[in-house]
């Protein structure tokens, strides 16, 4: 039993007359009455009495229909609501996104766009990079915008800029003299970081890594400002991207000679899953507004 059978029954059942339910069907009268005897041989009664060339709902037949019928309608809403999802111009976007990107870009992009879409609508998921790239993987978001991290999901980025990550230490701090820096000069000192699972977390480590310093970390942030205003008050350095929102911190901001060290920020999808056009419509607003 299938929905086109459901369907083929309801059809007959409220006209009561084969050869004007298999015009309005659209199929041949011998076809749409097969596809009847199939489905009463499923069930294992009669639906319909047959007296000559008529047929009348039976007993049996009131009492399928009764319940088939919200079977169909459910499904007809749910073909309806996926059909409007899929609207350029119309349903929501399920986005995820990091604490930075969503003070650096996303707020404003949102703003824009649904001042042009105003029947477009968003949900959100903040989190950090890896748990959003979980969760986009599981279907829980159409797209997220993070910054790129290693991991082996199947996932589809696209670039929207670079952004330098420099060694942060307090404004007092002898260091503070300097412009640049080699990440050996920081060996001793005692690192304020990010939580793993961020995509800072991994630029540090690759840069200890290369200089072959096992880092003395001594506390773990959620987020920059934390990290920021740890260093601010001495209680060790970090690393940091150079974000506008820190400026108001009393520290300083050292390049690093001896590795490239920068965040690539972007937008990443799933790799082979579809993408609704709402979310195609959003991304390639955000591509257009930073061209420009």
């Amino acid at each position: 039993m299938d929905l086109q059978q459901l369907k083929y029954f309801q059809t007959v059942a409220h006209m009561e007359h084969m050869t004007k339910a298999s015009e309005k069907l659209n199929i041949s009268q011998p076809a749409l009455s097969k596809a009847i005897e199939r489905l009463e041989g499923e069930i294992g009664a009669p639906l319909f009495d047959r007296v000559g060339r008529s047929i009348r709902l039976n007993r049996f037949g009131r009492i399928f229909l009764e319940r088939t019928l919200p079977l169909t309608t459910i499904f007809e809403e749910a073909k309806q609501e996926i059909q409007d999802l899929q609207s350029p111009n119309s349903g929501t976007v399920f986005v995820g996104f990091t604490h930075s990107m969503g003070t650096q870009i996303l707020s404003k992009m949102v703003r824009l766009f649904q001042q042009k879409n105003p029947n477009i609508q968003f949900e959100f998921i903040q989190r950090n990079s890896q748990h959003l790239l979980e969760d986009l993987s599981e279907g829980k978001c159409d797209l997220c915008l993070t910054p790129l991290v290693d991991t082996e999901l199947n996932i589809e980025w696209q670039g929207l800029w670079n952004e330098e990550v420099y060694v942060v230490v307090p404004a007092n701090h002898p260091l503070a003299m300097k412009e640049a820096i080699f990440i050996k000069e920081i060996a001793e000192e005692p690192i304020i970081t990010i939580k793993e699972g961020n995509s800072l977390r991994q630029i540090q480590t690759k840069a200890f890594a290369h200089a072959g310093i096992t880092p003395n970390i001594v506390f773990e942030g959620e987020e920059f400002h934390t990290v920021a205003s740890f260093v601010e008050a001495g209680f060790g350095v970090g690393l940091l991207p150079s974000l506008h929102k820190l400026d108001g911190y009393q520290v300083k901001r050292l390049s690093i000679k001896d590795f490239q060290c920068e965040r690539q920020l972007g937008i990443v999808t799933m790799k082979n899953r579809y993408l609704p056009e709402v979310a195609k419509k959003f991304m390639q607003f955000i591509n257009e507004h930073l061209e420009k």
